[in-house]
């Protein structure tokens, strides 16, 4: 274990004999950091928090702080962060609530560029990015290996559906579907079209990102369709492709409403 002599460590805290605190580096209380993290100078470290392995802390980051929310008395709600994630300096990321799901999550192989902010009770999948002083709200779900623009603020309860791109400076109130892209504020807040770079460098096929256009056309595309038929009409000429179900289910299962505004409108 490499731990810096200025560094400051709660005897309660469980770090692996692999881990690398920095100088000035402070770790709380009810702590756990797996194998091979690194926390770097002057990062800051709250619990209840387990971290998973191989991440990196960058410096002067807030990780595991007490949550921003009025209602909140000081009860041991949790972080949990997977592994593989690269949390850049001065992101802030914040545990849950008692009113939540009592925890914030971020998964695996992340990267949360410098200055973002994950609210509580947040979920973030897998291979995600967040690019510089983006900003996740409470109670906000991001699906796999969405891209969220810098300056990007996300209101509270919204979900970002998986492999979705959000360019910068746009300001989200409601879903975004997966596989698509979106840009704007407020009421300017529109879908362009598929994600298809991004599908591509995934691995998606052209025939499954053909699919997801073709399903686009009708869900947006259809001036003469109210959604709930739109829906219905793509899961019949879609019925054995999973990823335009999956976009179906996004739909059927909103709580906030879906973006349903495009560049043509």
């Amino acid at each position: 274990m490499a731990i810096h002599p200025t560094a400051v460590i709660d005897k309660s805290a469980n770090l692996d004999s692999s881990v690398t605190v920095g100088p000035y580096a402070v770790i709380g209380a009810d702590v756990s950091i797996g194998a091979g993290t690194t926390i770097e100078p002057h990062a800051v470290v709250s619990g209840p928090t387990m971290i998973g392995e191989r991440n990196l802390i960058g410096s002067f980051a807030t990780i595991g702080g007490a949550p921003q929310d009025l209602s909140y008395k000081g009860e041991p709600t949790e972080l949990v962060v997977g592994d593989d994630n690269q949390i850049r300096e001065y992101a802030s990321i914040h545990r849950g609530t008692p009113n939540g799901s009592g925890k914030t999550i971020i998964g695996n192989g992340n990267l949360l560029m410098a200055y973002i902010h994950v609210a509580h009770d947040c979920s973030i999948g897998d291979h995600v990015i967040m690019a510089n002083v983006a900003t996740l709200a409470g109670h906000v779900q991001v699906g796999d290996r969405a891209s969220i623009g810098g300056l990007v603020a996300v209101l509270q309860f919204c979900r970002i559906g998986s492999h979705s791109y959000i360019g910068g400076i746009s300001g989200l109130g409601h879903d975004v579907p997966p596989y698509v892209i979106v840009a704007g504020i407020r009421d300017r807040t529109r879908v362009s079209g598929i994600n298809k770079i991004g599908l591509r460098r995934n691995g998606y096929s052209r025939a499954t990102i053909s699919e997801l256009e073709a399903a686009f056309r009708i869900i947006y595309r259809s001036p003469n369709l109210i959604l709930k038929d739109a829906l219905e009409l793509t899961r019949q000429e879609f019925p054995d492709s999973p990823e335009v179900k999956k976009m179906i289910e996004f739909f059927e299962t909103s709580k906030r409403g879906v973006i349903r505004r495009t560049s043509g409108d």
